[in-house]
């Protein structure tokens, strides 16, 4: 079956140029297998840090910017609407953004948003440094406070409790929501460029309890940290390419990706997003420090998480009917699904039988190769580490009127 396309032919040129890719020297795969056709290649690089600045912020199981660059490129114009609906820390978004589009996104939890929104507008740094030096520190902890002698130093600790009390108490403004974005994502980390002492990476926030068995092992005691410093020091990383061109104003949202009345139907001219991948991450317990900081209570949200195959497809399923009535006929999604459990699992075919009956086209499955895989094969990838190590993308077009 012929894919289905747009007057402009947009959808036949984009495979024929995926079968044509040789952007990293090798000559892309194609197949078919199971009713699915698949192109193998290395369409974005794997290496780090080859995005805009904006998009260094940590968080937990995201992926590369060049991921919808790709897809935003190539399927859209200029003033479209680019839409996740499972957003983290917002790099589909940014990009549309950073490409003159307009960026649509939504997440269960309301992190996200304060992640990615001031990002679309950043403050002047001299703006930030003056606003840092209005921010008394406070001795009291918090009613709610854990114990977080264990990541801080007292006095680094004073200075994050009048951080968040300032915060908690005013109705943000550009500044103040820059100031949180960037302390969010220095809360905790395994360098001096943190508030913390040494623990698990930014993207993950270890437990009170696992920290003192971290600091008891290392036979380390947090030291003082320059709070605004740190906050200043990573405001001039974030904008170190720039602020983000004119662009159309953003639509953030947060609930569930199945219902989205904020969305208007067929408003959405690209979806690219990658939803959770069954119940492997736990981006509550990732979180947990990061909710706490800005107010959040982790018991109200509901984030998805699926223990089984049959139920993950079921809530694959709920999406999809909300996303026929979003994404304009002649629309497209980009749909990552990962490598799960070492490849023995191939989610894309769950993803084919829960648009089964939708008004959804498969154009293909695109296994982006990385080069530091070990073994290719027909499946894009064969190795013995685990975690995601390829990106599998079913792509889609939406049909009918």
């Amino acid at each position: 079956m012929r894919p289905i396309v747009r007057e402009d032919g947009r959808a036949e040129a984009f495979l024929d140029g995926l079968r044509q890719f040789a952007g990293f020297g090798a000559a892309t795969v194609e197949f078919d297998d199971g009713g699915l056709r698949y192109f193998v290649n290395e369409y974005w690089t794997s290496a780090q840090r080859r995005s805009h600045s904006l998009h260094e912020v940590s968080y937990r199981a995201c992926f590369k910017a060049q991921l919808p660059e790709f897809f935003i490129q190539r399927l859209t114009d200029g003033g479209d609407t680019v839409y996740d609906p499972f957003s983290g820390r917002g790099t589909t978004a940014l990009q549309a953004a950073l490409m003159g589009r307009r960026p649509a996104a939504n997440d269960i939890n309301p992190l996200s948003a304060m992640l990615v929104a001031p990002r679309f507008a950043p403050p002047e740094v001299a703006a930030v440094r003056e606003r840092l030096g209005a921010i008394p520190p406070v001795d009291a902890p918090f009613a709610d406070e854990p114990d977080l002698s264990v990541f801080y130093h007292p006095e680094t600790l004073r200075r994050l409790r009048g951080l968040r009390a300032w915060l908690l108490d005013r109705a943000p403004d550009p500044v103040d929501a820059w100031i949180r974005m960037v302390a969010l994502n220095r809360l905790t980390g395994h360098s001096p460029g943190f508030f913390s002492v040494y623990t698990l990476p930014p993207n993950q926030a270890a437990s009170v309890a696992s920290q003192r068995r971290i600091n008891a092992t290392r036979n380390q005691v947090p030291p003082p940290r320059d709070t605004a410093g740190i906050i200043l020091k990573k405001t001039r990383s974030l904008l170190a390419d720039g602020h983000p061109p004119p662009h159309p104003q953003a639509m953030l949202t947060t609930g569930v990706a199945w219902a989205t009345p904020g969305l208007t139907d067929a408003s959405v001219d690209l979806l690219v997003t990658s939803p959770p991948f069954l119940d492997i991450v736990d981006y509550e317990g990732d979180n947990w420090l990061r909710c706490w900081f800005a107010g959040i209570d982790p018991a109200t949200v509901p984030i998805a998480r699926h223990a089984t195959i049959p139920a993950w497809e079921r809530f694959v399923r709920s999406c999809f009917q909300e996303f026929a009535r979003i994404v304009r006929p002649g629309g497209y999604v980009a749909f990552e699904v990962g490598e799960v459990r070492g490849g023995k699992v191939l989610l894309e075919r769950n993803v084919a039988a829960a648009v089964e009956g939708l008004p959804f086209h498969i154009l293909g499955t695109m296994v982006n190769q990385q080069a530091f895989t070990k073994t290719a094969n027909c499946w894009g990838v064969g190795n013995n580490a685990k975690g995601t190590n390829t990106n599998r993308i079913v792509l889609m077009q939406r049909v009918g009127g």
